[in-house]
């Protein structure tokens, strides 16, 4: 019998490792954790850090250490700390508005819809499986001054005839009729700008999806509240004003200067119409100019005396996660162990130029490298990850930790290419700018990519460029020569798996040994070989036993090889990506200086084209369906509003409020010199329907009087007079729901509070500009009509 140990060397082995981990220098296993869809992120990082903990005892005995490299549930903490105490300096505000405008009992029973709606709000959330997170929490703070909204306007109405000495009941019943119908109108008319922001696409729309639901579930309940708990309530807390007290009086006294001098501002107002809506349409589009004009002349902004008056933009505003990667790329084929070694010197350059309490944790590792889409594996890819600890007063930012390394490392020798990789709390995943050469010639297309990565190189902003072509190997091409191989008698099958066993043998069977699988493969004794070609000399056995070469049977090609191949629509492609300097330039000026670039090298390249996606494609995408969706908000409110009135130029006047609102919000971001982005532009949306409820409860308010036998100036003024104080509490209870946010007093947030800036900062200026600009529109439009039907009226009524 011949042994196997007689016919060939039987050794263990390893398999050639594919990837390096090294942690604190020492080699290491990193595990990425990944939650289910419906498990709790925050209580599954502290099952982590209990089951890290009870390895302790354990580690002195197995020599194995488990470390927590980066937690990214403190951004979630940090979020929901910033939305709770948000939300309750929110409440306070708006509680004290009530007091300030209605006393503390009406405020204290205006107040119960809070917590009722709130718990409505949640119990409905939790039947639906969702999930309380950031995006309901901000959904909460942006309803929390609205929830009160219809509430207040009930309250008062009642609360003015109590005042009078009317009968609880009486008081009630008629305060309630007189304000149903416009507040169940603004309601609605909110929930018509609200809701079709569910049907937002692409990453803004799934990542804003919970919003837009939880404030319409938390209306829909305070109305429910407002009109059948409320009223209820006064009526059994007995109020009496016959014996006011000393803070009543003095509430009775403010309220009555209030309305006496609003009045007579009004009035100046309305003797000067035409001036007034001059003014309004002069301011409405001085701020068209300042949002739009930057976008439009983009050398308007390098003039720091007309940027001042011009709105910044930034339409992916958001708050930066305190972790990055440095990538290293070596030239396709180099050894894992030459990347390991690579992304070692960026590690020590890294300790040398960041203090220790700088960082939180610093891990390499070499054979991949993790991106903002999807990670690329190769020996020759090494990466970094550098975790900051939270943030704190003393520590650095990512941009500046970022600012220290980066020309030290651009002195390293060797690697192919060297980038940062930041990343955010929140969309979008791509880069400011992506663009895709498309091509049927690899070369051509390299030509293509080498021209834009010098514009870009340039251009003096664009930061961390790179693509994803990746030259392989040098390799060697082998086909069959079919009339060598018949004539010899060779099997194609026998063939192929010499060439197996010559080169990277084969796998035959798979044992068990001490509990483990282990592969048997099977692999010819390495030869000496001066080159490659030398392989092909390894002799078959033919026709009659003839011996003869590989080479006798197969053509072989030395060629350069593909890394990666990639196509797009087709065609042959390749991506150049880069971050920008964003106080420089903006995602659509950067993306055109590309595209205007081109067209001057383009017939340099007639065979190519170019695919812009990244954030311009999501951008693109996000504002084209912002204005879809806004115009369908509109004609919803329209015909909310033409219900209501019976009217079709009624609800043009009120939705004169939306400009006005507009106007407010450029306003608000030049004093704050906030970024206009996609969220303040998300918060505009929302505010049209918050702006029109003023204007709804005002107009109501004139055209009972209107029928009740007043002329128009008449009832313009008396309603205005009116609802002045119900139409100041809504607004102000809203501002003040939203103003922590907005200011960021109980914490700041480049994503939340460019949404409560544009709310708070529109709703103050347009309720403003409604008080002033809306009644005097009545009586000049109005009053005609009202000439036209009371002549049409006296000619039906005269006799033949």
């Amino acid at each position: 019998d011949i042994t196997l140990a007689q016919l060939a060397t039987v050794q263990p082995g390893w398999e050639k490792p594919q990837h390096y981990v090294l942690w604190e220098g020492r080699p290491a296993v990193m595990l990425a954790v990944t939650k289910q869809g419906s498990a709790n992120t925050l209580d599954l990082v502290e099952r982590i850090k209990v089951y890290i903990e009870s390895t302790r005892a354990t580690r002195a005995v197995s020599g194995v250490t488990l470390h927590l490299a980066d937690d990214q549930t403190e951004i979630t903490r940090n979020a929901l700390n910033v939305m709770q105490t948000n939300a309750a300096i929110g409440l306070l505000m708006v509680l004290l508005v009530a007091w300030l405008f209605l006393g503390f009992r009406v405020a204290f029973l205006t107040a119960i819809a809070i917590p009722f709606t709130l718990a409505g709000t949640f119990w409905i959330l939790q039947s639906t499986g969702e999930t309380l997170n950031v995006m309901v929490l901000l959904g909460v703070v942006i309803s929390l001054g609205m929830l009160v909204d219809d509430a207040v306007v009930v309250v008062e109405s009642i609360y003015y005839r109590l005042q009078r000495r009317e009968q609880p009941l009486d008081a009630v019943v008629d305060g309630f009729k007189e304000v149903a119908a416009p507040v169940t109108t603004a309601v609605f008319t909110t929930i018509a700008a609200f809701l079709p922001l569910m049907l937002l696409p692409g990453i803004i729309g799934k990542f804003m999806r919970l919003v837009p639901f939880v404030v319409t579930v938390a209306l829909l309940i305070s109305l429910v509240e407002a009109f059948w708990i409320l009223p209820s309530h006064i009526l059994n807390a007995k109020l009496n004003f016959s014996k006011p007290g000393r803070s009543q009086r003095w509430r009775r006294v403010f309220l009555r200067r209030l309305r006496r001098g609003y009045t007579r501002i009004l009035i100046k107002v309305m003797r000067v119409p035409a001036l007034i809506i001059i003014l309004a349409v002069v301011l409405f589009g001085a701020t068209l100019f300042s949002a739009f004009a930057g976008q439009i002349n983009p050398a308007l902004m390098q003039d720091p005396v007309k940027a001042r008056w011009l709105v910044k933009t930034d339409f992916f505003a958001s708050d930066p996660l305190r972790l990055f990667y440095i990538t290293v790329e070596m030239e396709n084929g180099t050894p894992l162990e030459v990347s390991l070694d690579k992304i070692r010197q960026v590690q020590a350059i890294v300790h040398q130029r960041v203090e220790k309490e700088q960082l939180r944790s610093v891990v390499a590792y070499a054979g991949q490298a993790f991106t903002e889409t999807a990670p690329l594996q190769g020996a020759h890819y090494g990466q970094l990850l550098v975790s900051l600890p939270p943030s704190s007063e003393g520590l650095l930012t990512v941009d500046e930790v970022i600012a220290r390394l980066r020309v030290p490392l651009e002195t390293i020798a060797g690697p192919k290419k060297l980038y940062f990789i930041r990343l955010a709390g929140g969309p979008p995943t791509a880069k400011a700018i992506s663009v895709k050469v498309r091509g049927d010639d690899i070369e051509i297309i390299r030509a293509g990519v080498a021209s834009i990565k010098t514009m870009l190189n340039n251009a003096g902003w664009a930061e961390d460029i790179a693509d994803d072509d990746s030259p392989g190997l040098k390799e060697m091409a082998l086909t069959i020569n079919q009339d060598a191989m018949q004539r010899s008698g060779v099997n194609l099958a026998e063939v192929l798996r010499s060439l197996r066993l010559l080169v990277d043998g084969e796998v035959v069977a798979e044992v068990r040994e001490q509990g483990e699988t282990v592969q048997v493969r099977v692999k010819a004794m390495d030869m000496p070989v001066s080159s490659i070609e030398r392989l092909l000399d390894f002799e078959l056995s033919g026709r009659d036993g003839v011996k003869l070469a590989l080479s006798d049977v197969l053509n072989s090609r030395l060629q350069q090889g593909f890394g990666s191949i990639k196509h797009y629509n087709f065609r042959r492609t390749i991506t150049v990506e880069a971050d920008i300097d964003k106080n420089q330039i903006d995602v659509p000026q950067a993306n055109q200086f590309i595209m205007d670039e081109w067209d001057k090298i383009a017939y340099q390249f007639p065979e190519l084209s170019l695919d812009f996606t990244g954030q311009l494609d999501d951008l693109n995408e996000s504002l084209d369906s912002i204005t879809k969706l806004m115009l369908f908000g509109l004609l919803l409110m329209y015909a909310i509003l033409g219900t209501q009135f019976k009217s079709y130029f009624e609800p043009m006047m009120i939705l004169m409020t939306v400009p006005m609102a507009f106007t407010g919000v450029v306003v608000g971001l030049l004093v704050t010199q906030n970024p206009l982005s996609l969220f303040t532009l998300y918060g505009v949306v929302a505010l049209a329907g918050i702006a029109v409820n003023a204007a709804i409860v005002l107009i109501s308010a004139a055209n009972s009087r209107l029928e009740s036998g007043m002329n128009v100036v008449h009832a313009a003024v008396f309603a205005a007079r009116r609802r002045v104080v119900p139409i100041l509490i809504t607004s102000l209870t809203t501002v003040a729901g939203l103003f922590s946010l907005a200011l960021g007093l109980g914490g700041k947030s480049l994503l939340w509070g460019p949404v409560a800036t544009a709310i708070v900062w529109g709703l103050a200026v347009s309720t403003v500009l409604t008080l002033l600009v809306v009644p005097t529109v009545y009586r000049i439009f109005m009053g005609r009509g009202h000439k036209a039907r009371k002549k049409v009226g006296s000619d039906q009524t005269s006799p033949n």
